[in-house]
């Protein structure tokens, strides 16, 4: 394996444009902090920081920018950091999009994953609206120039993501997208970035947009959703950003800031048949309450089949 050094009086994206192109590559970076809008477009290559909190990329693109070419930037050119390329492996790194607040800035990426085989680990993702993209986008948009960006016009790839130990803190849908996604001991944690306080907290911590078809969409194991300053019961679990999505939830430790009915449908009343919102054996005070009618308890049999083990073997 090909491993190179950098530290923050260099640019990291200079870096990354002059690696090898051929074998397994590792970056080290160097604690410090990275000013910078970054790319890594290379597959089979490990991007490893001294440690969350101290090794931080951070930019503050926000969707309502205006940009010349359309006009509003648009969320998918928002990113700090976008990664395209299988078995990339980003480690003990804070990946920031500082832009604020969310009602001025609207969406504003961290970080942009695409590509199968993906693996963060030890990571923090911070941002408000749309913190986390797992690609792929959803096949078709519903408003024109929606998906404005790198890969609007690229076959929809299917692909596996792992979070493991990962902090990924935002506002409003602030982990979404179509990959089949395995959090493992992350903690969830939902922030205000609103502005104006006046109006009553709403928050969704999920968004899948699963393709049909596809066994798995986010799974979160052993993780805590916890309150990072919002108020009680103000955040749903999550909400489909098309019907298909599927999100399961075993073993999580779920703070009062998690509203009783849990779950959103977005107005999509074919996501009651077609989508799936799953819980087994969580706990705290967000565990508890009438959920929604179209969220699912899973039986001891359903939850056998989400191990991770599992995850990684099913195809897409």
């Amino acid at each position: 394996m090909y491993t190179i050094n950098v530290t923050p009086d260099q640019s990291l994206q200079q870096v990354l444009n002059q690696l090898p192109q051929e074998g397994e590559v590792c970056v080290l970076l160097a604690a410090g902090t990275w000013h910078e809008k970054v790319e890594l477009l290379r597959p089979n290559t490990i991007l490893q920081g001294a440690g969350a909190g101290q090794t931080i990329l951070t930019w503050q693109d926000g969707a309502f920018d205006y940009m010349e070419d359309i006009g509003k930037r648009g969320t998918f050119r928002t990113a700090t950091l976008r990664t395209d390329g299988d078995h990339i492996t980003l480690r003990d790194l804070t990946i920031e999009n500082a832009a604020s607040p969310r009602e001025k800035v609207g969406q504003a990426i961290a970080l942009y994953a695409d590509g199968d085989c993906f693996t963060c680990e030890a990571c923090e993702l911070l941002s408000y609206q749309d913190t986390l993209f797992t690609a792929p986008l959803p096949p078709k948009e519903v408003e024109k120039n929606g998906f404005i960006g790198p890969k609007q016009y690229a076959p929809r790839k299917p692909q596996k993501h792992r979070y493991l130990r990962c902090t990924i803190k935002g506002d409003v849908d602030f982990i979404f997208g179509g990959a089949a996604a395995w959090f493992e001991g992350c903690d969830i944690v939902t922030r205000d970035g609103r502005e104006n306080f006046s109006d009553p907290h709403c928050s969704y911590a999920t968004a899948a947009s699963t393709p049909e078809g596809q066994p798995y969409g986010y799974v979160f194991s052993n993780c805590r959703f916890l309150a990072g300053g919002c108020p009680q019961a103000s955040v749903y679990l999550g909400r489909p950003w098309r019907a298909f999505a599927k999100t399961v939830l075993l073993h999580c430790e779920l703070g009062e800031h998690i509203r009783p009915e849990g779950w959103h449908d977005w107005g999509k009343p074919d996501f009651h048949t077609c989508g799936l919102y799953g819980e087994y054996h969580n706990f705290g005070p967000g565990a508890v309450g009438e959920r929604a009618s179209f969220a699912h308890q899973l039986s001891d049999e359903e939850a056998a089949d989400y191990t991770m083990e599992g995850f990684m073997r099913s195809p897409l």
